[in-house]
């Protein structure tokens, strides 16, 4: 699709986005098709852009997505900074799958914490204490990130 033509070259890609690693989709040609079609644009991103994304997703929307939500995130913010998305135009990403489902791929790339037993009383708890550090260091103008 990128390269102008409707030819699809079978693939091994090697990346943490699994669920998208089809080396040869069965739909491929119509996806292609339908891209071109309706004036639309196709990327590819890497594994780095795929965490970053998943990260940002999570930051500024509250939404921990898979990697496939990953890619889709990365491969709308790279559309938009090439000017194929424009500011005024209204952009709707479908992002479906649940980040719990590849965790593994964020193994050692951020900081692990206690975890929470997931049980109401010690999420309360956990709440409680965010609460009252946040408090108290925002008297001395710190947040407390946990």
């Amino acid at each position: 699709m990128k390269n102008g033509t409707d030819e699809i070259v079978p693939q091994r890609p090697n990346t943490i986005a699994r669920s998208l690693a089809i080396g040869n989709p069965a739909d491929g040609p119509y996806a292609s098709r339908a891209i071109r079609a309706s004036g639309g644009w196709a990327e590819d991103v890497s594994d780095v852009e795929i965490v970053s994304a998943i990260q940002e997703l999570a930051e500024t929307e509250g939404i921990f997505t898979e990697t496939a939500g990953g890619v889709t995130t990365a491969v709308t913010a790279r559309l938009y900074a090439h000017g194929r998305i424009k500011p005024d135009e209204l952009t709707v990403s479908c992002i479906t799958g649940n980040g719990l489902k590849t965790t593994d791929c964020l193994q050692g790339i951020f900081e692990e914490h206690k975890a929470i037993r997931p049980r109401l009383a010690d999420f309360e708890a956990f709440v409680e204490e965010y609460n009252a550090v946040n408090q108290v260091l925002s008297q001395v103008g710190e947040s407390y990130v946990r």
